[in-house]
């Protein structure tokens, strides 16, 4: 079994990751959004890379996500590192309340690279729902 499938058995805590992973991810892209716009593109380009390296149709898939994060991190101007950090605190609270639910600690306690594979897992768990290869 997978470290996320050993981490991720309870429906609540399934549920509760599919809407927390996702606005963890656009919250600390909005962070450094709000310090460079420039910033946050190198690091949405390492992300690429990282996602290439996992699966190509996962890098593809990602980079629809990715998308759909800027946009609204551009339309919210100055606003957007107040609404990141907010977003940012709700989602790892609710990360946590997921895993008190679970009973079992987050899998990036043990390995940190859960954190970078976190919204794929997410997008792999669809892909798979709806027959995609990946």
């Amino acid at each position: 079994m997978t470290t996320s499938g050993k981490f991720h058995r309870h429906p609540t805590n399934k549920v509760i990751h599919w809407v927390c992973v996702p606005l963890i991810m656009w919250s600390a892209l909005g962070m450094v959004w709000a310090a460079s716009p420039v910033a946050a593109c190198v690091v949405i380009a390492a992300l690429m890379a990282f996602y290439l390296w996992l699966s190509i149709p996962l890098a593809l898939g990602m980079v629809a996500v990715i998308a759909l994060m800027v946009w609204p991190l551009a339309a919210l101007g100055s606003r957007v590192l107040l609404v990141s950090v907010a977003v940012f605190v709700v989602a790892w609270i609710g990360q946590f309340v997921g895993h008190l639910i679970e009973g079992r600690k987050p899998a990036f306690l043990e390995d940190v690279r859960s954190l970078l594979v976190g919204p794929a897992w997410l997008l792999a768990d669809l892909y798979r729902r709806l027959g995609i290869r990946y």
